[in-house]
């Protein structure tokens, strides 16, 4: 029946999204240690590769955003990543005045290298649940990441967020 959750089976969920992103923040940090990169960096670095394989690159103000990070911190971060060659900056082409983030074909390799291996674990427990399950989960998922997106937004306004 959707809706009636005890507050057991709510705690038990919340522990395991809680997991969740402790096992995603540690993956970020063994694949930046994989390439030779700060957290932060190997993070940006995944970040514009997502949103590069969307259709959609970053601008340097979203990746910011997204990582968490000021202007000029991530402007250092971004020459950092060029720097290196894992990164290019490029002008959009309807907007001249748009800046995207693009990462260099190098770093998808390494990406790739590095997740491939995770993500055939993850088919593999995938495939014991049948796609209607499968799909709820996803709902489930793509709700409790609007909703913390969303108290995020609000404390962020409130001037609030704890760093």
């Amino acid at each position: 029946m959707a809706g009636s959750v005890s507050d057991a089976q709510r705690a038990r969920l919340l522990e395991a999204l809680h997991d969740h992103g402790l096992a995603y923040g540690e993956l970020g940090r063994r694949f930046g240690s994989a390439i030779g990169l700060h957290v932060t960096d190997a993070t940006a670095l995944v970040e514009i590769l997502g949103a590069q394989d969307r259709g959609a690159p970053l601008t340097q103000t979203q990746l910011g955003r997204r990582v968490g990070l000021t202007p000029g911190a991530t402007s250092t971060l971004l020459n950092r990543l060029e720097t290196a060659g894992h990164i290019r900056r490029v002008r959009d082409t309807r907007d001249r005045r748009v800046i995207t983030l693009i990462a260099a074909d190098s770093v998808e390799t390494l990406l790739h290298r590095f997740v491939d291996p995770l993500a055939d674990r993850m088919a593999t427990v995938m495939s014991r649940y049948p796609p209607e399950v499968l799909a709820q989960f996803e709902t489930l998922l793509t709700a409790v990441s609007a909703a913390m997106n969303d108290y995020a937004d609000e404390a962020n306004r409130r001037g609030t967020a704890q760093t």
